[in-house]
């Protein structure tokens, strides 16, 4: 098939496993994600941030507890309405149009990522992606 042909649904099913909430060095969130995030839980925006993010250079991460788990997750995320742009685009991400290799280091990991594409059709369809913003239900 083309890679002018794939669609986001061609790559990626998500299982639900949440395997893309471990680990994988934090998810990085804005702070329109912040904002969002601390609406939805009822929380003080201040107190949100305290509890829940951790500074990494000029950005900020979502707390990852002891397991590697992100602060939310259990068993399911618990923020999914108000997830981070970040967690939204998954696997759709930067930097598998940086360096295609990366989609199959992350679908070692992730069952619904497929395999059996090639890598060129990956990343001309991630950059498609991306380039519309789509989102990740």
């Amino acid at each position: 098939m083309p890679s002018s042909n794939l669609t986001a649904a061609d790559l990626f099913g998500c299982t639900r496993c949440g395997d893309c909430c471990r680990g994988f060095g934090g998810t990085y969130v804005s702070r329109e994600d912040i904002a969002a995030i601390a609406e939805f839980l009822g929380d003080d925006l201040s107190d949100l941030m305290s509890r829940c993010c951790r500074p990494s250079g000029e950005r900020y991460l979502l707390a990852q507890r002891a397991d590697g788990y992100c602060i939310f997750w259990d068993q399911t995320c618990t923020i999914h309405p108000v997830k981070p742009r970040m967690c939204r685009r998954w696997p759709f991400i930067e930097s598998v149009v940086a360096d295609a290799f990366n989609w199959k280091i992350m679908a070692a990991l992730c069952p619904g990522m497929r395999k059996d594409v090639s890598l060129d059709q990956v990343r001309d369809c991630v950059r498609r992606i991306l380039a519309t913003e789509a989102p990740n239900p």
